[in-house]
Parts: structure tokens; C-alpha cells; sequence
């Protein structure tokens, strides 16, 4: 068998390969060339592809050739995506490639009124792309039809599950018709994934453009091991100030609170040159912050791992991992985001000693070590923590119930008088008499005769 090394290989109708010329895309990344055949032919599928390797046009291409017209309103594929930021770029990447189409798409993510996706939805859509529980609110309203549904797409399913939205899916599988076809995508194959992957299908192709967990290979990975936010904070400003390549750098910080507090720290010495940008935001400072930073009005954005997977970004020079993550498969997503498109990208990491087991887990998962690299001179430590990093005394909400019973004993004092009182029935007149010391009588007249 041939292998396919260009997309006039693929059987594509003109329409596609117009818009794929419009794009300039004339080579098929692996991944594309590896999962078009089965999806044509209709097998499930599901895909290990890391960032930057073209998954989505992975599984667009294909249901795109498969696509036909119909007068029916209600839509023919559903595509399923962990955030909101991912709606709008697999949205963007389907309008493109369907430019000489008549394909009708829909996008559904919360945080946004969800009046006008009903009004979209209900007008008819041939592509319905959302998140798990926007889609499932659609769908419990009555407005989202699946009884159509030929395919059936779980883009990031392993950054779905960090998310917490496994109760989502079986949900949505509920929703689906049974004869459908299931295309899932992952960066990794954890046990976990397998797990929902077998329940949605028991049969189906497993394509690999690399090894589950490994990075490309064109990102330069190097780490310094620094201590606290504010010795942290120190390099990442000393490393903007003498390194003019960073020119577009994605920042990550551990926590939403974390990334607010290096916003604050580096925005006024970078004033209007930096962003932030995590799940606390309105929907519209998201976008702004995406978009700012994609035009290069931001020199670097600083972000949590909600959007990882949610960011395609061109050239894209570094990636810091401000504080490293806890989940050795973000890692992986975080420095994903450099190093696109066969360009070269530098992924960079500040870890603490409390880091070093994480560090660990990544080093094991990649099978590779992330070579340190010497701080800088001129770099400034410090030894004070913000409040943040302070230890917090957790004190229990039912503390009392917890403490030691400790009987108090007699009282100290004697009651008072009026507290002594017993309650009984008392006659008029014994209260009179113990008021008068006699017995008080009622006078009584005599009639004179």
C-alpha cells in the first residue's frame, strides 16, 4: 500500500480541496493521513495525537466528504469539546474548510444566553458543535434533536475527564441514537480514558501519530529550580527583560488565585502588554484576552489549565509553566501549545521542592528528563512568602462537637430568691394574708332596720 503523501491522495471532493487550497495545506500531518481511511469506511476510531498535530482536520476532513445534503433540520454530526475557547476554534476550522459547502453550523458553550443557540438549533444545523453540559441542556429542552446523529465526536476526552464531565458524557451517550459512528481523540491513553472509550464502543480502530504522553519533538524542554511566587515572579521578569525572543509566551499558573496575583504583580511593570485569563472570567474578557494575544498586543498571557486545549495560537514562542501541575498529562497539553506546525517552540518550568515528585511523574510519563538549566545573574530571591503560599491551620466547622466533655460541677453560688420560686396554685387569700399578716375580710354592712 501506497502511503499518502500529499491531499490529492485523499478522495476529496473539489469543493474541499478548494478550501484546502485556499489554506495553503497541500501535506497531510500523520495523523490525518493515518485516521481518513477508517473514518471513511466508517469504523470507530479513536485517535492518540498531541497537540499541534492537526487532530481536528483529522476528523473533519473525512465527515466532511462524507456530509450530504438533506432537507432535514435536525443535525447528521455532534461534536463534543471540554471548553468554550475549543468551540470557537473547531468552529473557525470547520467555516474554513467548508467555505465552498452549504453545511450549516451551529455552536452551543455556556456562559453566553442560550436563547439565540435554541433559535440557531431550531432553524436546522447540519453540525452541532458544543460542551457536554450546554449540549445536554439543549438536548433536555427538547430543541437539540439526535435522532439523526451519524457521527458522534469526542475531541480532548482526557482533558474532559480532568474537568470532571465523565457524568456528562454517559448522559449524552443516553441521548445518541445507537447506530452511529464514535470518533474519539485523546493527547493520552490513561486508564481512564479507556474506561469511557469502551463505553461508548467496543470495537474500533486505535490510531497512534505518536506514543500516548510523548511531547514533540520539536519543543526544547529546560527547568530552573527556584523557590516561592516571589523569587519565581523575580526571573520570570528578568528573563522578559534580557531575552527579546519571547516575543508571544504562555504563562501557567497552578490556581485561578495564583495566575490573579501574577497578573497584579507583572502588569504594572508591563502595562497593557500582559493578560490574564482563567474560568472566574466573563466570556467576553476570555475572548479578548485570546484575541489581543493572538494579534501580538500582549507580549505574554497568563492562563490556568482550563484553556490549554482550548488556545491555537500561531507562533507561539514559549511556554512557562509558572508552577508545575499536579497531573503529569497536562504537562503534556501546556507545552503543546508551542511548537506548532512543525515550528520550533521552548518550554520552560520553575520548580519548587515541593514540585520535585511531580517533576518526577512528567520525567517517567515522558520517558525523557527536562534538563535543568542555571538561574541567571543578577537574579534577586527572596525568602518572603505571599499569602497565598502561607500554610492555612484548617480548623474544623464542628470543632466543638470534637472537644473533650468536661463536667462543670455544682454551681458556685446560690440562686437567687426569685429563682427559687415553685409554681403552685396559691388562693387569693393566702396572698392577702402573707401581704397583711391577717386574713383579709370583705366589710359587710349591716342593714339597719
Amino acid at each position: 500500500m501506497n502511503e499518502i503523501t500529499t491531499f490529492e491522495d485523499f478522495n476529496l471532493n473539489n469543493s474541499l480541496r478548494n478550501a484546502l487550497s485556499d489554506m495553503e495545506l497541500t501535506i497531510p500531518t500523520a495523523i490525518q493521513s493515518k485516521s481518513f481511511a477508517p473514518i471513511m469506511s466508517g469504523k470507530d476510531v479513536v485517535g492518540i495525537a498531541q497537540t499541534g498535530t492537526g487532530k481536528t482536520y483529522a476528523y473533519l476532513l473525512p465527515l466532511m466528504r462524507l456530509w450530504k445534503y438533506t432537507k432535514s433540520p435536525f443535525p447528521q454530526t455532534i461534536i463534543v469539546v471540554p471548553t468554550r475557547e475549543l468551540v470557537v476554534q473547531v468552529e473557525e476550522a470547520l467555516k474554513t474548510l467548508t467555505e465552498y459547502l452549504s453545511v450549516e453550523i451551529v455552536s452551543a458553550y455556556g456562559g453566553t444566553n442560550m436563547r439565540w443557540q435554541k433559535v440557531n438549533i431550531h432553524a436546522g444545523a447540519d453540525v452541532v458543535i458544543g460542551t457536554p453540559g450546554r449540549l445536554i441542556d439543549l438536548m433536555l429542552d427538547g430543541v437539540l434533536k439526535t435522532k439523526k446523529v451519524k457521527h458522534l465526536v469526542l475531541d480532548e476526552v482526557d482533558e474532559m475527564l480532568n474537568l470532571g464531565f465523565r457524568t456528562q458524557l454517559y448522559t449524552l451517550l443516553d441521548f445518541m441514537p445507537q447506530k452511529r459512528q464514535n470518533l474519539m481523540f485523546s493527547a493520552t491513553m490513561i486508564p481512564e480514558v479507556e474506561v469511557i472509550i469502551n463505553e461508548f464502543t467496543n470495537h474500533y480502530d486505535r490510531i497512534e501519530a505518536a506514543p500516548s504522553g510523548a511531547p514533540l519533538e520539536n519543543i526544547e524542554q529546560g527547568l530552573y529550580r527556584i523557590e516561592n511566587f516571589n523569587s519565581k515572579a523575580n526571573l520570570l521578569e528578568l528573563l522578559f527583560s534580557k531575552d527579546e525572543s519571547m516575543s508571544k509566551v504562555l504563562v501557567f499558573a497552578g490556581t485561578k488565585k495564583l495566575a490573579d496575583a501574577l497578573y497584579a504583580r507583572m502588569s504594572p511593570i508591563y502595562p497593557e502588554k500582559c493578560g490574564v485569563i482563567h474560568s472566574s472570567k466573563s466570556q467576553n474578557n476570555r475572548f479578548d484576552a485570546v484575541n489581543k494575544f493572538q494579534a501580538g498586543e500582549y507580549r505574554f498571557l497568563i492562563a490556568t489549565d482550563i484553556i490549554a486545549r482550548g488556545l491555537d495560537i500561531t507562533m507561539m514562542t514559549h511556554v512557562i509553566n509558572f508552577d508545575l501541575p499536579d497531573n503529569s498529562e497536562k504537562y503534556i497539553h501546556r507545552i503543546g501549545r508551542t511548537g506548532r506546525a512543525e515550528q520550533k517552540g521552548i518550554a520552560l518550568s520553575f520548580v519548587s521542592t515541593d514540585e520535585e515528585e511531580n517533576l518526577g511523574n512528567i520525567e517517567a510519563l515522558m520517558n525523557k528528563k527536562v534538563q535543568p538549566i542555571t538561574l541567571p545573574e543578577g537574579l534577586e530571591l527572596s525568602d518572603e512568602l505571599i499569602d497565598l503560599e502561607k500554610e492555612i491551620v484548617f480548623v474544623p466547622f464542628n470543632n466543638h462537637k470534637m472537644r473533650e466533655f468536661v463536667p462543670s460541677g455544682e454551681a458556685f453560688h446560690d440562686k437567687k430568691k426569685k429563682n427559687t420560686k415553685v409554681n403552685h396554685v396559691v388562693t387569693h387569700a393566702a396572698l392577702m394574708k402573707e401581704k397583711y399578716n391577717k386574713p383579709k375580710t370583705r366589710s359587710r354592712r349591716k342593714n339597719k332596720k
